[in-house]
């Protein structure tokens, strides 16, 4: 696995109003930095820009790099970032197992149906391969596109909001799973709740100038 730096990212919007004025950062593989700040802050399309698919009235400047490779100018399907949004978007015409096999490619069938029953006993829905997602519930639903998401092979995870739909038990729930299963990654999360930061992490909160961190889960908490 490889770091994901992001060096000197400005987004000037057209009337000419910074989001982001030079923003360097550096994710090594296991580490998670917390992206925070206000609505209209700049967090998410910090994301769009980093999969290439930001609104093209952005005038946008700076370099991604994955290790020694810089992938600011690849097309959004080359550069190898995994990405799961709040909205889980499965497709409902397929079942959950179709819906994991999409976009999984190489080797055979059988491999890649095999691969697909590990992810989902690894996700603890063993079996469910054949379910309609609609009969899924949210946090079974969180599971299946984290599944998906990995099984597209990421060099880096990107994660935008992607517990704000749940409901606080389960939540807390899909947050162990997830830094669980990108436990070899460098993340990059986005969310208002600095609970879903695993602990260790660092947050950087784009409406101040420094970074804060790392993230000490129990004294959060005490603190609160």
């Amino acid at each position: 696995m490889h770091p994901l730096h992001v060096n000197g990212l400005t987004l000037q919007l057209p009337g000419g109003q910074f989001l982001v004025r030079e923003l360097t950062f550096r994710i090594e593989p296991g580490e998670v930095l917390v992206l925070m700040g206000p609505s209209g802050s700049g967090k998410s399309s910090i994301l769009a820009w980093l999969t290439g698919t930001a609104d093209p009235r952005i005038c946008a400047s700076g370099d991604v790099w994955l290790g020694d490779t810089c992938i600011t100018s690849l097309p959004t399907e080359k550069r190898r970032l995994g990405l799961m949004l709040q909205q889980d978007y499965l497709f409902p015409h397929m079942s959950v197992g179709d819906n994991l096999l999409f976009g999984l490619r190489g080797g055979t069938r059988t491999e890649r149906l095999a691969k697909v029953c590990d992810s989902l006993s690894n996700a603890g829905l063993e079996g469910m391969q054949g379910r309609d997602p609609s009969t899924l519930s949210g946090g079974q639903r969180a599971r299946v596109s984290l599944a998906r998401t990995l099984l597209s092979d990421p060099c880096a995870l990107l994660l935008d909001e992607p517990f704000s739909r749940l409901d606080t038990a389960m939540r807390e729930q899909i947050r162990r799973f997830t830094w669980d299963s990108a436990a070899r990654l460098p993340v990059l999360l986005v969310t208002h709740d600095t609970f879903d930061a695993p602990e260790g992490a660092t947050i950087l909160d784009i409406g101040q100038s420094d970074a804060v961190g790392p993230v000490v889960r129990a004294e959060m908490k005490d603190a609160r």
